[in-house]
């Protein structure tokens, strides 16, 4: 179900707003239900209509009437097989997507009231995996634009073990560069070019396979790319796309000239990691790149994300607080 098919239903603009409209979890129930059937209830397993009974001590279940059969509301979303109320759910999507910077794990345990830190985890991580669009389509492919690929080491610093590269994670990044209308906001920008849809993935090397393998499956093919003349980028023209290698040289105005989008989401990137959750480990870095790209993409309808975060298809097993921990879950990749 997606919550942007239904423009006809009420949406929290701000907090006051939010608790007028899900004061409780009988309201979030009737939310959810308004979203699965437009029309009225029918039931999944016999398909007959009309109203169901309603049981007030389990609001996100609906019984038919026909079959007897439970019907909750819940099933494929983050919330399915979960024991947190509904109305704890909303408010930690409202949360997470309201706050522009975004909320660590000890920020949102401590708003939404809950007494351990492994559920306001576990909760935050199943937010981040409903970010995942399982049909997503590839950025890139239309005329008069151009993707700028790059990758980047993110990570902390390490003493003790001399200079060099320690413990950091290779991250790769394709984002459409844009060119604005004349008197837009955006047109204000140098040359007007701003950014459009942005992908980020965790790549094991710099090797040709992962560098290109990774624009492969994110990037649309016909779009003219745009990278620095690193060898890893050497096989794109024989996918089917256009590639414009650039010389750096160490030269930063070089860089500012033809890859300034892919370096200013770098920077942001970075700044969010360090700024709001004080450095991210690598086993879930790639759940963090989902949330700041889910936030990237939506920056200009910042109160639409609740709705969305909401309506996506999830993962069909969200993760369990031990499934984190233990290195076994794997994070899905790339946001709508």
């Amino acid at each position: 179900m997606d919550v942007l098919d239904h423009a006809e239903l009420p949406f929290p603009t701000s907090l006051t707003e939010f608790q007028t409209l899900f004061p409780n979890d009988k309201a979030c129930a009737e939310y959810l239900e308004k979203v699965r059937w437009e029309n009225g209830f029918e039931c999944p397993h016999c398909g007959a209509t009309g109203e169901p009974f309603r049981i007030a001590t389990r609001p996100n279940v609906l019984r038919c009437r026909k079959c007897r059969k439970d019907v909750r509301l819940t099933v494929g979303t983050v919330m399915e097989r979960s024991c947190v109320p509904l109305s704890i759910w909303f408010c930690g999507a409202y949360l997470i997507t309201s706050q522009t910077p975004g909320m660590s794990a000890t920020q949102f345990q401590r708003q939404l009231g809950l007494s351990r830190y492994e559920t306001a985890y576990g909760l935050l991580h199943k937010l981040r995996s409903a970010m995942v669009r399982p049909d997503q389509d590839k950025i890139g492919g239309r005329e008069g634009e151009h993707v700028e690929v790059d990758e980047t080491l993110v990570g902390g610093r390490t003493r003790g073990e001399g200079r060099g590269k320690h413990h950091k994670v290779i991250v790769s990044c394709a984002v459409e560069v844009k060119h604005s209308q004349p008197g837009t906001a955006q047109d204000k920008r140098k040359d007007g070019r701003y950014a459009g849809r942005l992908r980020l993935s965790v790549q094991p090397d710099r090797t040709a396979s992962s560098l290109c393998g990774f624009v492969e499956s994110t990037v649309a093919k016909g779009t003219l790319i745009v990278t620095d003349n690193w060898k890893g980028y050497s096989a794109l023209k024989d996918m089917g796309l256009g590639h414009h290698a650039i010389a750096e040289c160490g030269d930063p105005e070089i860089a500012d000239e033809f890859l300034p989008i892919s370096h200013a989401v770098f920077s942001n990137l970075k700044a969010w990691l360090m700024e709001t959750h004080h450095g991210v480990s690598p086993q879930h870095l790639q759940a963090y790149l989902n949330e700041f790209t889910f936030r990237f993409n939506r920056r200009y309808y910042p109160m639409n994300a609740f709705r969305s975060l909401l309506g996506l298809a999830t993962h069909a097993e969200a993760p369990t607080y031990a499934d984190l921990y233990s290195g076994k879950w794997k994070h899905p990749t790339c946001c709508g």
